[in-house]
């Protein structure tokens, strides 16, 4: 690098850790830096992925400012969903006002049919297809993503109505494996913080920020269970009591997650020659939770599989083993067959060594 750039560089740097100074801005820095600290991932490199909204940006700062202090090896990227008319000039925006604090942004673009229903799914679900295979392959094991403390409320109260179990509801951890190899991870750093402090922290650095219209578009669900949020304080449900609820079912979770490993330990082995796994009949013995939770996490380790399958089309094989009426079945990218007593689960189109 040239010595007129590396002044520039470190004149920019300087500019940004003067925001540390703000007692504010630093005890928000302390929460995020903590929590990358604490959990001691595998290695200093991070792949931050932001939208130009207030909550990234703050995100950004915080990483930025943490790849400075910790010498660390931090780059960014941005979806360009191509939903909207304006979305490839936003895209640009963000990145040339970025490039303004010495941080490269790379803009990834989703190609491809747009979907007409359901938008916020699918979009979620490409969105986070393009940062995985970005990650992977410019061997980033941690990604960082915005979520705070209002996002996990809103998950929850969505989760809940939809009828979703224990494990559901509390699913919006800090760190959450992406697949069954470990190959990367999402990290949520921002949980312990609120909206409102993050709008701080992305006016004081980057004075404005991109508002998202779909925020107030009562048309998706999100947007509607916060306005449901705001009516449920005003009846006493206020954050204190929802974030203490989301504790007392997390501790239940943990007991149950306990007893899943139990179960797959001792009544599950591993075969070698079908690179899967025979279950004895102990293991459909346990409570149904515990056998539900066992069942899932091998489909998904032997099917490779980041979402595990529908509980409805699990809950209907393990009612055909508990009828006797089981014999063999496909799912989530596995065989599923019954030898003697016993059950042995397999990836599909897989022969046996």
């Amino acid at each position: 690098m040239k010595k007129k750039s590396l002044n520039a560089k470190k004149i920019i740097h300087k500019k940004l850790l003067r925001h540390l100074a703000d007692p504010k801005v630093k005890k928000i820095y302390n929460i995020f830096e903590k929590s990358l600290i604490t959990n001691k991932y595998k290695n200093n490199k991070f792949l931050v992925a932001l939208s130009g909204g207030p909550d990234s940006l703050a995100l950004t700062y915080l990483s930025k400012c943490y790849s400075i202090l910790n010498n660390s090896d931090v780059k960014f990227v941005h979806i360009d969903h191509k939903l909207r008319k304006t979305s490839s000039i936003e895209a640009n925006e963000l990145k040339h006002q970025l490039k303004e604090f010495n941080i490269n942004c790379n803009i990834l673009v989703w190609k491809g049919r747009k979907p007409k229903s359901n938008i916020q799914s699918i979009s979620r679900k490409n969105r986070y297809d393009l940062i995985f295979k970005y990650a992977l392959k410019n061997n980033f094991i941690n990604i960082l993503i915005a979520h705070h403390i209002d996002d996990l409320y809103e998950n929850f109260i969505i989760r809940l109505i939809r009828g979703s179990g224990l494990k559901g509801l509390v699913s919006f951890d800090k760190k959450k494996a992406v697949d069954n190899n470990g190959k990367a991870v999402i990290i949520r750093p921002l949980l312990e913080l609120k909206k409102n402090d993050l709008i701080f922290l992305s006016k004081k650095v980057f004075q404005n920020y991109f508002k998202d219209p779909t925020n107030k578009n009562t048309t998706f669900t999100r947007t509607r269970i916060r306005n449901l949020l705001n009516e449920l304080k005003l009846e006493g449900f206020d954050d204190k009591k929802l974030k203490q609820t989301i504790k007392n079912l997390s501790d239940a979770d943990d007991s149950l997650r306990y007893y899943k490993n139990q179960n797959i330990k001792l009544n599950s082995s591993y075969l070698k020659n079908y690179n899967g796994f025979i279950l004895n009949p102990n293991f459909f013995k346990q409570p149904h939770e515990v056998v539900f939770r066992s069942f899932s996490y091998l489909l998904k380790k032997v099917g490779g599989k980041y979402y595990a399958a529908r509980g409805k089309k699990i809950n209907q094989i393990l009612f055909e083993i508990e009828e006797g009426k089981f014999k063999k079945s496909t799912l989530s990218g596995c065989i599923i067959e019954k030898v003697n007593n016993s059950l042995i689960i397999y990836r599909e189109n897989r022969q046996k060594k």
